[in-house]
């Protein structure tokens, strides 16, 4: 079993989509190292499923259905979690939907909206519930993609989504200083439920190890440990910044 510190000590974060895939990897690694987790995803199954494996760790958690763009589910997440534990620290933004693979040309209006809405608009809307409840120290991490430096193809319009989250990032890192610190992660390609094509075609997945520097995808692993980093006091100088966990794969200069 790994041994972790415990940064998150007497801390409570909301991580949003996190019954499984990097949501729930973060919450597992927040929930190590001793923050109480407020995990949601869409279907109770999957939030049932999830909690009972964070509590088989011994981690404190509560689980929530929260689709993110219905405002009562996001309220209810806000206001559960105060009920419940009287503070927040950590919001992580994670939730995401690809629902197409078409050129932006090709791409039809109500996937357009679809996009918007899941992968910025409701970050947004859930973090202006959550901002008066967050205790000065408190951190905030979206989680953004490799895709958002260069939209490729097949994923050019959830790329630029995930564009839009780097400037969402520098903008209320500004908005919410000092108390709160705003960051974000950027994945790699990560064999994900979500990123279930990487898994299942070995000649894509084979081009993609081939063109990280450490010759592998990623693991959800790996994006924990860096959104528990900058959500950490160990991050307390990082502020609107953004972490490339890629392998190395050709990003920004």
């Amino acid at each position: 079993m790994e041994k972790f510190g415990k940064r998150f000590d007497g801390k409570v974060a909301i991580v949003t989509a996190s019954t499984q895939g990097i949501g729930f990897g973060i919450a597992e690694r927040l929930g190590l190292e001793g923050a109480a987790v407020v995990i949601s995803s869409r279907r109770q199954k999957n939030v049932d499923e999830a909690v009972k494996k964070l509590k088989d760790r011994g981690i404190e958690v509560t689980g929530l259905v929260c689709h993110v763009s219905n405002e009562q589910h996001r309220k209810d997440l806000i206001k559960n979690t105060i009920e419940k534990y009287g503070k927040l620290d950590v919001v992580v933004c994670n939730a995401a939907a690809n629902p197409s693979v078409d050129g932006i040309l090709e791409t039809k209006e109500p996937v357009l909206d679809k996009l918007w809405e899941i992968n910025v608009k409701t970050s947004i809307l859930l973090l202006q519930e959550a901002a008066p409840h967050l205790n000065k120290g408190s951190s905030v991490v979206f989680v953004s993609s490799i895709a958002g430096f260069h939209p490729p193809k097949g994923l050019a319009m959830y790329g630029v989504t995930k564009t839009a989250l780097l400037g969402l990032t520098k903008a209320l890192a500004a908005e919410m200083a000092p108390d709160t610190r705003v960051n974000c992660v950027a994945p790699g390609f990560v064999p994900t439920h979500f990123a279930s094509f990487l898994t299942k075609n070995e000649e894509m997945r084979k081009s993609l190890e081939e063109n990280t520097l450490l010759n592998r995808l990623g693991t959800t692993q790996d994006m924990a440990a860096a959104a528990a980093y900058l959500a950490s006091d160990d991050a307390a100088y990082v502020t609107g910044e953004t972490i490339i966990v890629a392998g190395g794969t050709p990003s920004r200069l």
